[in-house]
This record gives structure tokens, sequence and C-alpha cells, in this order.
């Protein structure tokens, strides 16, 4: 009986441990699994974060480029008005100059009373201007033109057709302005470099 015993135990033994050692092979494996699971799970986590990195940092340097770009655009854009203005302030200078001479004047506006082919004409112009002009024409016996005093015409004239229905604006502004709309667009191209 002892022997029997004996055998039991052996058994209940060799039982216990095989149990035990398929027990823990069982919680190794589960543990590898859940270690490889945990791996897979923060290596996923890991490639989301460097692909949103990745494209927070495209993303970024687009916007960074385009505010270089438009930075760019406005500081020409800036460069090119000043340039403009700058300009049409020297060729006021010049008109101004050029219709501050009386006798200068008053020939552009006889020139101009010719090229219209206007028999009657008023022209209104500054003081020193009108006197100027009052001379001139009396040298060229243009009796169907009258020469009309405005202080507010300013440097130039203008002059008035049919009656004063028709009018055309020959002041220091007048001028300026036309020039310089003829020449934004040389001036466009020059800064362009076409």
């Amino acid at each position: 009986m002892a022997e029997e015993l004996q055998q039991l135990l052996e058994k209940i033994q060799h039982d216990g441990v095989e149990r035990a050692n398929a027990e823990a092979a069982a919680i190794l494996a589960k543990a590898k699994a859940d270690a490889d699971a945990l791996v897979k799970e923060a290596e996923e986590k890991a490639a989301a974060a460097k692909a949103q990195a990745d494209a927070d940092a495209t993303a970024s340097a687009e916007r960074a480029a385009k505010t270089i770009r438009q930075a760019a655009r406005d500081t020409v854009l800036e460069v090119k008005d000043a340039l403009a203005k700058l300009l049409e302030g020297l060729l006021a200078k010049d008109v101004a100059a050029a219709l501050a001479t009386p006798g200068e004047a008053a020939k552009i506006a006889l020139d101009a009373i010719k090229a219209l082919g206007a028999d009657q004409a008023d022209v209104a112009a500054g003081e020193k201007l009108a006197a100027a002009l009052k001379a001139q024409l009396a040298a060229d016996a243009k009796n169907g033109v009258k020469v009309v005093l405005d202080d507010t015409v300013g440097a130039g004239f203008s002059l008035r057709l049919d009656g004063g229905r028709v009018e055309h604006d020959f002041s220091e502004a007048a001028i300026s302005a036309a020039l310089a709309k003829r020449l934004r667009p040389a001036l466009a191209a020059l800064l362009s470099g076409k």
C-alpha cells in the first residue's frame, strides 16, 4: 500500500507539475500576446503621430511660403506705388513750371484753339496768363476768341467752345493727370522688366 500511495503521490505531483507548467506556458503565451499587442498599438500610435507631425510641418511650410510670397507681392506693390507717386510729383512740377511761363502757356492755348478749328472760344485763365493771351491774340488778330479772367484755374487755362457747352481743361492738374495716366503703363512695364 505504501507503494501505491507513493505512486499516487508521484502521479498527483506529476499531474500538478504538468498543470502548473501548462498554466505557466499559457500565462507566458498570454503575456507575450499582450506585449505584442501593446508594442503593435504603440508602433501604430507612433506612426500616426509621425504622419500627423509630417502633415503639420508640410502645412506650416506651405503657409510660410505663401506668407513670404504675399509679403514680396505687397512690397513690390508698395515700391511701385511710391515710385509712381514720385514720378507723378516730378511730372507735376515740370508741368507747373511750363505753365508758369505766360508766353509758353499762351502759345499752348493758341495752338489748342487752332487745333480745334474754333472760330469762337472763351479762354479762362489766371491774371498773368490772361494778359499774355490778350497780347498774343491782339498780335494774331483772333477776334472770335475772348479771354476771361478766372483765378480758380490756377496754372494753365480752360478753353470753352460753342457758348460754353464744350470745355477743354488745360490746367496744371488736368495735364499732369493725363500725362500720369499715359505714364503708368510704361512705368508698370519698366517695373515688371517687360
